[in-house]
């Protein structure tokens, strides 16, 4: 598929995840239809009650992440935050609450009815110090260092340009500032035709990076200090429904599959200017 035709296919899967919440149903990151309560290993239980209570229910609703970035980027007050690839805005409107009211944070997303979902869950939140921005992470419409920290939730493996996105991130981080994202990764080689039809799964569509060319993209975008801490390793048996349905004898495979699809939190910092 091109870069376009990889960009109009997930902008139509938000798109309609979006107008489920919209219609009060929710909506999970994995192939399976939305149920409610999202059992899917891969997008439940990521927040705890201290912080859904903070948030309106449909943005929890509207969650297709594979991590809580907010909750391991170690935010402080006052400063300014950018999540890419925003969604319903729980992660914008979790970290506003974290940057307090000297701080802001932005959410930038490319389908305009997340957007709308997430300018509603706002409203619904009553937070100011957010802003929500139309556009894509291959072209963040910021300025050179402008923020803090930026964010992701399992959203840079549906890109079909992640040396853009992490070049994107690196420009509008200031100096010394932090990447702080969540993300699918796999962990050594898998067959491709068992890897597209589990990222179908475990990532709403193909495009997860091998750990360590993760790494190495971060390192040539100019990132320093990088690290990835598995939060979340999945075995055969969690996609065990939907890779029998494709006719894959899951059994046979799961030798070549068990432990190399993960979430990942991955870190990295933007050098400070030296004196």
């Amino acid at each position: 598929m091109s870069e376009e035709s990889i960009r109009e296919v997930v902008k139509e899967k938000y798109g309609q995840a979006a107008l489920r919440v919209f219609k009060g149903g929710s909506t999970c990151c994995g192939a399976a239809p939305a149920v409610e309560g999202c059992p899917d290993p891969i997008s439940a239980n990521l927040y705890d009650g201290s912080q859904t209570s903070e948030i309106p229910e449909a943005a929890l609703m509207a969650s297709l992440g594979c991590g809580n970035p907010t909750a391991l980027a170690e935010l402080k007050p006052g400063e300014t935050v950018l999540d890419l690839g925003s969604g319903g805005g729980i992660d914008v409107l979790l970290s506003a609450r974290r940057v307090g009211p000297t701080g802001k944070a932005y959410g930038l997303d490319m389908t305009d009815e997340m957007l709308a979902l997430a300018h509603d869950n706002q409203r619904k939140a009553g937070v100011e110090n957010v802003e929500f921005l139309k556009g894509e992470i291959e072209n963040i419409p910021l300025p050179d260092n402008s923020v803090d920290v930026v964010i992701s939730n399992c959203v840079i493996n549906l890109s079909a340009d992640k040396d853009r996105v992490l070049s994107e991130a690196f420009r509008v981080l200031k100096p010394g500032g932090r990447f702080a994202v969540s993300d699918i990764v796999v962990r050594g080689e898998v067959p491709a035709e068992i890897r597209r039809n589990v990222e179908l799964w475990i990532g709403c569509m193909a495009g997860a990076l091998e750990e360590n060319e993760y790494l190495t993209k971060l390192k040539r975008a100019g990132f320093e200090v990088v690290t990835m801490e598995p939060t979340r390793v999945y075995n055969v048996a969690d996609a065990r429904e939907l890779l029998s349905s494709k006719g894959i004898d899951v059994d046979a495979i799961a030798p070549l599959v068990d432990g190399k699809f993960m979430s990942a939190f991955v870190r990295a910092r933007k050098p400070a200017i030296r004196g």
